[in-house]
């Protein structure tokens, strides 16, 4: 999705491409427990694996983990998800995907069911439960809202165009509103700490 900003100084677009990109959360697999791993790849291998799928966000609903009531370190069901795969026995080389994941809230599942996510032999099994929680680019790349965010400038001044690329857990739409909504608050907060060392 492409919008055209006219009128806004170039560090303020700058810092909205940047927020699109890194600054809005979005749910990634954070934690995860084995249970029966038998495959030919290690267990860090398949979570590493699991933390790059996209995961369908809904920002209404849940809370950022610093953010909830709950203040737990393992979280609750208004800052985390559980996904589970179990692979059950196979009689054919087949692969494990993202299809097999069953979540406990629906609306939180990957973007697609066709990511391949580990092979399995005959007698090979997966089987395991991960966590899905918000997070931020910033802390890690598989919280990135967008592929790509990226700013061009027209031939007038102070008109930029702002080009999000969405990983599919937030439209662009959502994308951009959500962003601009947190560049406001951290402007905000900006203005507060001045205000503050002022006095």
């Amino acid at each position: 999705m492409s919008v055209k900003l006219k009128g806004v100084p170039l560090q303020y677009a700058n810092a909205l491409r940047r927020v699109c990109l890194n600054g809005v959360p979005v749910f990634a697999i954070d934690t995860v427990d084995v249970i029966e791993n038998s495959s030919v790849m290690s267990d860090e291998g398949v979570a590493h694996r699991l933390g790059l799928i996209p995961i369908k966000t809904d920002l209404k609903r849940f809370n950022e983990p610093a953010k909830c009531p709950c203040q737990s370190t393992t979280g609750c069901s208004n800052c985390r998800v559980m996904l589970v795969i179990d692979s059950g026995d196979t009689d054919t080389t087949r692969t494990v995907t993202s299809a097999e994941f069953s979540s406990e809230d629906e609306t939180v599942k990957p973007v697609s069911d066709k990511i391949p996510i580990v092979q399995i032999a005959p007698g090979q099994k997966l089987k395991l439960e991960a966590y899905a929680r918000l997070g931020r680019g910033s802390d890690h790349a598989k919280w990135n809202s967008a592929n790509i965010s990226v700013l061009t400038h027209t031939d007038k001044q102070d008109e930029y165009v702002l080009t999000v690329e969405s990983t599919g857990a937030l439209s662009p739409e959502q994308i951009i509103a959500t962003g601009i909504d947190e560049l406001a608050g951290r402007l905000e907060e900006f203005k507060q700490v001045v205000a503050e060392l002022k006095s």
